[in-house]
């Protein structure tokens, strides 16, 4: 009975199971060390690069996750998650710190100074990542005058991640109250510039804006679902079903390798490490991805926002900065959500780069966004 709830098996299990019957594989003699090399510019690997046997390979197919896993002769050693989170638990919290907000502690990036002339941006992340992947935006928006914020949703990179049931339930509504009452804590004026990317917390920053139109002056709008035709990642189909989606949940690898999946680029491994992380520390960050991929409603958010920033509805002037190397989300959305309001949005297709363009091409962000702002 539970065998028939999982089948059939996602392809990547699939191929991977036609590779172990296909492949003769050589063993070796005490220890499996997977090594790779990283660039940000491309995905080429030599035949040496490939490991003599990696009983793993189901999670470790991309590049930047191969070098994750080892098994070493003893449990003791370098490679085990203990070694690797010690190694990488003080890296990425360039610029943060932590934020009580009422029940919650956020943890939150910021540049610049109150004083700042040329105004506040808050900068909003989605799933499964954080606001790690605005770093270089956010400091090279800073040396231009801007006062910049870029809050961890609950449940999300270093924020808190509350059990399910117990304060928070991973719903639109409490993410909209948690982000009302951070805003509050941070003191930031209204209005203020907005930026949002990404699927699920990225889509509930938008539904946020179309009931909060009085606090902010201009958006920006980074690959996110736009219209009713968006599609879904497969991460998130997985993550509704049952059982499955709990063995997906866990999968330590699992943020980094959606980014590499959207992305024409690898992640070198110290950005890898960093996405890595939460997922690495505790099982709290997984279950709260799965809790709230299972509560949204993909096609009612996304009608919310097609709807709502259409003519007549939104007067507010909104930037649609789109790496046009996607592979979750076509050229052809955003030139959709254009057509329904020419007047207000407009569109800059940012070469190069893929569903997270303030990763894969910070400087064309940030050029977009300094002459929008």
């Amino acid at each position: 009975m539970a065998w028939a709830l999982l089948s059939p098996l996602p392809p990547s299990l699939t191929a991977y199971a036609a590779k172990m019957k296909n492949t003769n594989y050589r063993r070796r003699a005490t220890t499996i060390i997977l090594n790779t090399t990283n660039s940000e510019g491309g995905k080429n690997k030599g035949k040496d690069d490939a490991p003599a046997f990696n009983p793993f390979g189901f999670v470790t197919d991309n590049p930047s996750s191969r070098s994750a896993i080892q098994l070493p002769e003893s449990p003791a050693e370098d490679g085990n998650v203990g070694q690797m989170l010690y190694r990488i638990e003080d890296k990425g919290k360039e610029y943060g710190s932590y934020v009580k907000s009422g029940k919650f502690t956020w943890f939150v990036r910021e540049t610049g100074s109150p004083e700042s002339q040329k105004g506040t941006i808050v900068f909003l992340h989605g799933a499964p990542t954080q606001s790690y992947s605005y770093r270089v935006v956010m400091s090279q928006m800073s040396d231009y005058g801007f006062h910049c914020f870029a809050p961890d949703w609950i449940g999300f990179g270093f924020s808190d991640k509350p059990q399910p049931g117990y304060g928070f339930d991973y719903t639109e509504k409490e993410f909209h109250e948690a982000l009302d009452a951070l805003l509050e804590v941070l003191d930031i004026k209204s209005p203020f510039f907005l930026v949002v990317q990404g699927f699920l917390v990225g889509s509930y920053g938008l539904t946020w804006a179309l009931k909060n139109k009085s606090k902010i002056s201009r958006i920006a709008i980074l690959n996110s679902p736009l219209t009713v035709s968006s599609p879904v990642p497969r991460l998130f189909q997985q993550l509704r079903i049952p059982f499955y989606g709990e063995f997906t949940s866990q999968n330590a690898i699992m943020a980094e390798r959606f980014i590499e999946a959207g992305s024409p680029y690898v992640l070198k491994t110290e950005k890898a490490d960093v996405y890595r992380l939460p997922y690495l520390a505790s099982s709290g960050p997984g279950f709260a991805l799965l809790e709230a991929a299972r509560k949204i409603n993909f096609r009612d958010i996304s009608s919310q926002i097609a709807d709502g920033f259409a003519t007549e509805r939104w007067d507010k002037p909104i930037l649609l900065a789109w790496g046009i190397v996607d592979k979750y989300l076509p050229q052809s959305v955003a030139e959709e959500f254009q057509k329904r309001n020419p007047d207000i949005v407009k569109l800059k297709l940012i070469e190069g780069a893929g569903h997270m363009p303030q990763e894969d091409w910070p400087e064309k962000v940030v050029d977009a966004l300094r002459l929008f702002f």
